[in-house]
């Protein structure tokens, strides 16, 4: 007589609820602080030239970086801290003021270091964004550093493939302020002040790497 084993109900239930887990949308908000390396692309103007007033290099260029996602606990939900380092290098033209003179190629770091808040909506895999930033743009040359104001916005998607790894895709756009002139008049009835403002307008797209603990 052949006898038939019976299935083991214990390792069965937990198949079952181990792929219910994997299918169904799942809650991070256990996983308070985020580190996203990141690649991509920068283009825009990308060093200005304040005496004469334009900007010398508008090509394209690859960019690198770090974003940093903390949930200190706002009453928001999907309301976090974020602060981002980003980097671009570009080689400018410099052209001298005499015609007999050729131009001469320059290495410039552009930084971006800049602190603010992303907005998050769901607590899905996939979640969508909105960011908000404030900070400093620093250009670097061979014996020369300038440092401005800046302001960032952007918006992307996460994309999280566990609790702990996902995908960041990222639009961003940074706005520095190179160069601001003021200039005030006073008469009967109070003053009035002016201001002149120059600004470099940049897009960056990127993609990064979310790890989540």
């Amino acid at each position: 007589m052949r006898c038939i084993s019976m299935p083991n109900w214990s390792a069965v239930r937990l198949a079952a609820w181990l792929a219910v887990a994997v299918i169904l949308p799942h809650d991070a908000r256990a996983q308070t602080v985020e580190v996203t390396p990141f690649g991509g692309y920068r283009v825009g103007g990308g060093f200005f030239d304040v005496q004469a007033g334009r900007v010398v290099d508008d090509d394209a260029a690859p960019s690198v970086g770090l974003l940093v996602n903390v949930d200190v606990g706002l009453p928001t939900p999907g309301l976090k801290f974020e602060g981002l380092f980003s980097r671009e290098e570009v080689r400018v033209e410099i052209r001298p003021n005499s015609l007999f003179e050729s131009p001469s190629i320059v290495r410039v770091e552009v930084d971006q270091i800049q602190l603010g808040g992303i907005q998050e909506f769901g607590q899905t895999r996939v979640r969508p964004f909105l960011s908000g930033l404030l900070g400093l743009t620093r250009y670097a040359a061979q014996g020369d550093t300038e440092v401005r104001f800046s302001v960032g916005a952007g918006g992307g998607v996460k994309l999280f493939a566990t609790r702990n790894i996902g995908l960041r895709l990222d639009g961003r756009t940074y706005v520095t302020f190179v160069d601001v002139n003021s200039r005030g008049v006073c008469g009967g009835y109070g003053c009035l002040i002016g201001f002149n403002v120059s600004p470099i307008w940049q897009g960056d797209f990127t993609a990064g790497l979310i790890v989540a603990f």
